[in-house]
């Protein structure tokens, strides 16, 4: 009788102190994130915002951010489709090895990744490509600097799409007499389309707010290599805070719709959902 009574009064006893601690420690990060962003809206005006989206440089900025980001986004996905594929369906020697120089670009600190490129295209390869296509301090190297961080997401976001695809299909397909590359393109490819939405918003989004490799890789001239992240460098280096923080918000409005784009698809739902095919 004594265990049965604990027993219930350990039954009945109330989750509300566990769901607060909870929400406490959770909701902090949370606050953080929304405070900053209604700290640049209490900064700023609307005035600041149809100023900054008036100015040549600022226009400029956009259009060479739009162009880098979505070149930066194909680039990455065209990439991430074979290593994440590789990644996900083989066992190879070197696999941990790939595996890890894969998530270099994503631990490294930015300014590093810039510096590491500057120094290619200053060894005798890069002065050799750099005689046919100028590449540093030029729109080449805005993407290629945007590249080199955002493949990394998309690679790890297509190696989880991949496994997660039911391997059935692809055995039936090549037992009909199909080969690899038919069996990827007409069966594996259709059913990892979400996962491409995905790699793809990831992409562009992390290609935007990209701005340590750009600084030291690409600069930051007026009218030449300037994109959003860099503009803010510069508004702020000449005390122009207002409209550092209104390009702030425009980029915050980007990526916020980026992200909104991946839920609202689906994307990432139905890539768990692979696992029931």
């Amino acid at each position: 009788m004594i265990k049965n009574k604990q027993s219930d009064t350990f039954k009945v006893r109330s989750d509300l102190p566990f769901y607060l601690i909870m929400g406490v420690i959770g909701s902090v990060y949370i606050v953080l994130i929304v405070g900053m962003i209604l700290a640049d809206l209490t900064y700023t005006s609307g005035n600041h915002l149809l100023e900054a989206l008036k100015s040549e440089e600022i226009q400029y900025a956009i259009k060479l951010s739009l162009f880098s980001c979505t070149a930066t986004m194909i680039i990455s996905v065209i990439v991430a489709i074979p290593i994440g594929y590789a990644l996900a369906k083989f066992d190879f020697f070197g696999k941990k090895i790939l595996d890890a120089i894969i998530d270099i670009p994503i631990i490294l600190p930015p300014l590093v990744i810039g510096l590491s490129l500057l120094i290619l295209f200053q060894t005798a390869p890069g002065k050799f490509i750099e005689e046919y296509v100028t590449i540093t301090y030029a729109i080449p190297s805005i993407i290629l600097a945007q590249f080199m961080v955002a493949c990394a997401f998309a690679v790890r976001t297509m190696a989880i799409t991949f496994s997660r695809i039911n391997q059935r299909q692809e055995h039936v397909a090549l037992t009909l007499g199909c080969n690899r590359g038919q069996t990827f393109w007409y069966v594996v490819l259709p059913q990892a389309k979400e996962g491409i939405l995905a790699a793809a918003s990831l992409a562009w989004a992390r290609a935007m707010g990209e701005f340590g490799p750009i600084l030291i890789f690409s600069g930051a001239t007026r009218m030449k290599t300037e994109v959003l992240s860099t503009t803010v460098f510069l508004e702020m280096s000449v005390g122009n805070i207002e409209a550092a923080v209104a390009v702030s918000l425009l980029m915050i409005i980007a990526g916020f719709l980026i992200l909104m784009i991946i839920r609202l698809s689906g994307g990432s739902e139905k890539i768990k959902n692979h696992r029931l095919a």
